[in-house]
């Protein structure tokens, strides 16, 4: 039951953050208009806006114009409800469960801002951080708290020489302002050979993308956050496993 419950809350979580970044980031409010649909704007009512089940009962259509309703939020309401429970079976009834919690609406909300609209928002990343701080606090009182303030400098720092390398070498912008930011929260969180490792699987699985959009755009420009998520999404989740294996190849 527990799962279930999860699964919900998370879907709750996501469709309400699609439409906070969404808005926020078009300079809408967040309040008024009520939900609408995007092509007739007729005003939508409440059981058509429950998360995943409106959009399966609906079809993926518009109940008045019957244009495609955004596929994105469906999918975001999916992925956060699997996460939640992912988090869950990974570190039980914990408040590492609670910061992971938070972790994964932070990886909704920046994949929804970044592959969208190429921006990570800095409210976002301050509100997650302050919880964060927080958590971490009572979980590992004082010294874990100061200690991940440590971590998150040199974090922070590295980084933004990468950034200055980055663009000396190729002449352009190689790393955006958001992603600098997440890396303190990514060194808060992560002992400095976790962020190391987080960084090279975000790297590692943002290839693909980047080739594919090397093809299609130009420009060349890559939404960086969600894969520097993902490395810290793992790096947090399986943090002993990948300790132990570190540390049975530093000692062979």
């Amino acid at each position: 039951m527990i799962e279930i419950y999860l699964f919900i809350l998370g879907s709750v979580f996501a469709s309400f953050l699609y439409v906070y970044v969404t808005r926020k980031i078009n300079g809408e409010s967040i309040i008024k208009p009520r939900s609408h649909c995007d092509h007739c704007k007729h005003q939508l009512k409440w059981f058509e806006l429950i998360p995943i089940v409106s959009y399966i009962a609906l079809k993926g259509k518009c109940r008045y114009c019957h244009k495609k309703i955004d596929k994105y939020s469906f999918i975001v309401e999916i992925l956060t409800g699997v996460l939640f429970i992912l988090v869950y079976l990974v570190y039980g009834m914990s408040i590492k469960t609670l910061i992971g919690l938070v972790l994964v609406l932070e990886f909704i909300a920046i994949c929804i801002s970044d592959f969208k609209y190429m921006q990570v928002l800095d409210e976002v990343l301050v509100v997650g951080l302050a919880i964060i701080i927080v958590l971490v606090y009572f979980d590992g009182g004082v010294k874990m708290w100061y200690l991940g303030f440590m971590q998150a400098v040199f974090a922070f720092v590295l980084m933004f020489l990468v950034k200055v390398l980055g663009d000396y070498m190729f002449n352009k912008e190689s790393l955006g302002g958001g992603d600098i930011k997440l890396s303190f929260l990514m060194g808060y969180l992560l002992p400095y050979q976790l962020f190391l490792v987080a960084l090279i699987v975000g790297s590692t699985t943002a290839l693909p993308y980047a080739f594919y959009i090397n093809k299609k755009n130009t420009s060349g420009e890559l939404a960086f956050g969600p894969f520097l998520m993902v490395g810290l999404l793992i790096a947090f989740l399986f943090q002993n496993d990948i300790i132990n294996v570190i540390n049975s190849l530093i000692i062979k």
